[in-house]
């Protein structure tokens, strides 16, 4: 084939959804042939827009669109201050849009290039949410009714029924609500006075709420669904250990994050105390973070965000070391990953020997109206559309519709009971 070269290379804000996602976009010498890449950090979009367009872009231009790994190494080390967030995700939205073009080129789906199907389609967990266990049970029972046999069970978002946003007018009479929106009758203490506004949790109260949550699923269900559940980091180490003991006879599929990146060396303690199943990796930016879990077998998932932690690339490496290790991949699929990122996520499950689940939060309309070939889900699975590439496209123009809110997210602005901040 001849040569195809970067013509250029751009980025795109969009929130179809509301969430802030960042797409970039690589054009090449060969007309009509770009790809499509996910980039985003829905926290920092502008700064990631940035790296992109003012350091990524005069590197990449007038390079050969097949020499990615190369390209990769070259792009991660030119900043010399390298791995986090805002830079790898700029890397990964390069990476995911060049495999997009090599496998276009190849006139074939991207798994086809990565080795072929081991599945045909990617079993996917839900969320479901409630007030209280049996509204959390309801919603268990709808995903199980469209066949989906992995769903993740939370009371209250995360950190328990305490999620609320604050205001100074309201803090005075302020009441503990279910879900926001929906004021319940129970009271709860008031932070102190001159508290800021932030989204306030107890995480005591949702510590000891978890345990009888999991305990009335059970009862009411039985134990051929497969439960997850996300601590999000918001307890401290000793009490993620607690709980993962106590959820124990609940034989959950996996409990996600029981811990944050600053107190991974809990781990050891957690995997002495209970064989509850354990998925890690959030929030890592860097591939070697898993190294140690996996290679100690501290971990059984490995929960990835592949744009975060730099694209196909690194993580179908990280993915077939997991596999030495019989660590199974349960990338990061919220909806602050664009549908370009969850085709590569798509991408890599079909082919990786060790796949273990896929979370999916869905699709809006609007979203698959800006990204035309979003992956469909059928009966619990997700299945891709077999077209060449990624097989999601974008609408700039409808994308345009979607400028998406500026300034800072207000969810991760989390406080405690007593005001004082914490992690989100």
């Amino acid at each position: 084939m001849a040569q195809v070269t970067i013509r250029d290379v751009r980025t795109i804000l969009t929130a179809p959804s509301g969430s802030r996602l960042v797409v970039v976009k690589v054009e090449t010498s060969e007309a009509g042939l770009y790809g499509l890449g996910c980039a985003t950090f829905t926290q920092r979009p502008r700064a990631v827009k940035t790296a992109v367009e003012e350091y990524l872009r005069p590197l990449l231009i007038g390079r050969e669109a097949d020499r990615i790994e190369d390209i990769w190494q070259s792009c991660y080390h030119n900043s010399y201050w390298r791995n986090g967030p805002v830079l790898n995700n700029a890397l990964s939205g390069v990476d995911m849009a060049l495999w997009d073009i090599k496998a276009k080129r190849a006139g074939m789906p991207l798994y086809q290039l990565l080795g072929g199907k081991c599945r045909e389609a990617a079993a996917v967990y839900r969320h479901a949410d409630g007030r209280d266990p049996r509204e959390v049970e309801d919603r268990v029972r709808a995903f199980l009714e469209q066949g989906c046999q992995y769903v993740r069970a939370q009371m209250g978002g995360y950190g328990g029924r305490g999620w609320r946003t604050w205001s100074k007018e309201e803090a005075a009479r302020y009441r503990r609500p279910g879900l926001p929106g929906e004021p319940s009758d129970e009271p709860v203490r008031l932070p102190p006075e001159g508290a800021l506004p932030g989204e306030y949790y107890d995480p005591r109260s949702y510590l000891l709420s978890v345990e009888g949550l999991f305990d009335h699923l059970r009862s009411q269900l039985g134990f051929d669904v497969q439960l997850l559940h996300d601590v999000h980091e918001r307890l401290s180490p000793i009490d993620a250990v607690g709980l993962a003991k106590a959820l124990e006879p609940y034989k959950l599929y996996f409990l996600e994050d029981p811990l944050a990146p600053e107190d991974l060396e809990w781990l050891q303690m957690i995997r002495a105390q209970t064989t509850t199943p354990i998925a890690m990796g959030e929030l890592f930016n860097h591939p070697r973070e898993w190294t140690p879990l996996i290679a100690s077998r501290l971990i059984d998932f490995m929960r990835m965000h592949i744009s975060q932690m730099g694209g196909i690339t690194p993580a179908r490496k990280v993915a077939a070391f997991g596999e030495l290790f019989g660590v199974r991949t349960a990338w990061h699929g919220p909806g602050d990953v664009s549908p370009v990122g969850h085709a590569a996520n798509l991408h890599l499950d079909l082919v990786c020997p060790n796949f273990g689940v896929q979370e999916f939060s869905g699709f809006t309309e609007a979203e698959q109206e800006v990204f035309p070939g979003c992956p469909e889900v059928r009966a619990g699975y997700l299945y891709p559309n077999d077209l060449p590439g990624l097989g999601v496209d974008m609408d700039e123009a409808k994308a345009a519709r979607y400028p998406g809110h500026e300034g800072p997210d207000s969810w991760t602005l989390t406080r405690r009971p007593d005001g004082s901040p914490a992690r989100p």
